[in-house]
């Protein structure tokens, strides 16, 4: 099991590698939708008013809990919709809870011993909340068939009650099939010491049960429980495995080319990592694999760049006081199809308070899935996916030390259509104290490649950063590739 102490070596290492300069190269920054309540924390997706442009309905929790809809406009951007006030909420599920096509809501009481539910009209509004009990206040909540009936049920990770009962479950609510729920059935995680943070569901064992993850913390370290479902609503403890600090949230998905084995993606806000735990197919996990991000306040798992493996994106925080060297945004971990992913590349989500989550779903109707973004202080960001240009390296190129009125040896990267369609190339052009030429034609076919061609001269001593800007058909704002060196 990770002690304290290599969390903090991980935190100070992951301060090194994803606080150095940002690459962007597959998404961009479209807008960012101004929420009227105080302090977002997440959002849920789903096409609530059945237009075929997707939603988005915000969890907000100060000054008093509410529910915001924003209605897509099929571009990447919202309107506001109804906003609706429920207790206190950090998280919320969405499903068609009564078998008609109807999305519904359904979020955990954070500071109530109750979950909420909201059953949805299909013109993106919503009706009023419906409380049922739980045991104690909800952290997270999802929803899935966990007792066979084929109706959707409510999966709750429990803490502490209104009465200061520790709880520390995880309880199902069976769903009746009409958007009615009955009386919760507990299950207690072992070891009993542990405090949960966060809850994920699948198939772990590929017995056709849903089984959960549930990250939190013991008194000897951090990790993950693995409960087996049991098909009726209640769960086996199948053993835990060691995560670093603060494991906020956890993904499912086949990060590998075997599709009976499932594997977990977990997001350590204080170890700045995110976990990866390989699925053996029979509820069984390898041990943590970990990849270096600052600060991950939520982790998904998607294809992103369409190349048929999963890729993680995982929410960067960032930190206020020092929001120009380390900003938030969101980094991208590309999946290589084998279980394991390349370094992330960061995008700036373009404020400077702080992202809490991170979420992927088509905006703009292009068949790519893009992301948005929860902005601490009152935005929903959205960075949609350009998906017809890649570099490599991704990396920023570095230059190291050089002379003062000379000029460094050439450093290069790729750039590749992966569209297709012809990627016109508008301009390409280079910032003070660094030198650009490229190969690129005006055009470059689907498929093809060419080189862009760096060179450092400084004028001064000093760091210098930069970046070379391309603009390009594939994107509305230019493409960057980032510089740095230091003038002696």
């Amino acid at each position: 099991m990770l002690t304290r102490s290599f969390a903090v070596a991980t935190l100070l290492a992951a301060w090194l590698i994803a606080f150095s300069p940002e690459a962007q190269a597959q998404f961009e920054t479209r807008a960012a939708f101004p929420i009227t309540n105080e302090a977002p924390y997440s959002v849920v997706m789903g096409d609530f008013n059945r237009d075929g442009v997707l939603d988005v309905a915000e969890l907000t929790y100060l000054p008093s809990g509410s529910v915001g809809v924003l209605l897509g406009n099929g571009d990447g951007t919202f309107r506001a919709g109804s906003t609706y006030s429920v207790p206190v909420a950090f998280y919320a599920s969405t499903a068609s809870l009564r078998h008609n096509g109807i999305l519904d809501l359904v979020m955990g009481g954070a500071a109530s011993d109750y979950v909420y539910v909201m059953l949805g009209n299909g013109d993106g509004t919503f009706q009023s909340p419906v409380s049922y009990p739980t045991t104690a206040a909800s952290q997270m909540v999802g929803l899935g068939d966990f007792t066979g009936s084929g109706n959707v049920d409510i999966v709750a990770l429990e803490g502490t009650s209104a009465l200061g009962i520790i709880c520390d479950c995880v309880e199902v609510l069976p769903g009746n099939g009409d958007g009615t729920f009955g009386a919760p059935i507990s299950t207690t995680p072992v070891p009993d010491d542990v405090t949960g943070f966060a809850i994920a569901a699948g198939d772990f064992n590929d017995d056709g049960k849903l089984d959960v993850a549930v990250s939190g913390e013991s008194f000897s370290g951090d990790q993950v429980d693995i409960l087996l479902g049991n098909g009726n609503g209640t769960f086996t403890a199948d053993g835990y495995y060691a995560v670093s600090g603060t494991p906020q949230s956890i993904a499912t998905g086949y990060f590998t080319s075997d599709k009976t084995k499932l594997d977990l993606a977990v997001a350590n806000y204080l170890g700045s990592s995110v976990s990866v735990l390989l699925g053996n197919g029979d509820g069984t996990f390898q041990q943590s694999v970990y990849y270096p991000t600052s600060f991950p306040t939520w982790v998904i798992a998607q294809d992103l760049d369409g190349d048929g493996n999963i890729d993680l994106a995982a929410s960067n925080v960032g930190v206020p006081e020092f929001t120009k060297q380390y900003p938030p945004g969101v980094s991208v971990l590309k999946g290589n199809g084998d279980g394991t992913f390349e370094p992330g590349v960061f995008y700036r989500s373009g404020n400077k308070s702080g992202v809490n989550y991170v979420a992927a779903g088509d905006f703009n109707r292009d068949h790519r899935p893009d992301l948005a973004l929860v902005g601490v202080s009152g935005q929903i960001i959205t960075l949609l996916n350009t998906g017809a240009v890649t570099f490599s390296p991704t990396t920023p190129l570095g230059f190291g030390t050089q002379a003062a009125g000379t000029t460094s040896t050439a450093r290069t990267v790729t750039l590749t259509n992966t569209g297709t369609k012809l990627l016109e190339i508008l301009s390409i052009k280079a910032s003070s104290d660094f030198v650009v030429k490229s190969s690129c034609a005006a055009r470059v076919a689907p498929g093809a490649n060419c080189t862009i061609s760096a060179w450092f001269s400084p004028a001064k001593q000093g760091t210098k950063r930069g970046a070379i800007e391309i603009i390009d058909s594939a994107s509305s704002k230019p493409q960057v590739i980032e510089l740095f060196g230091t003038g002696t």
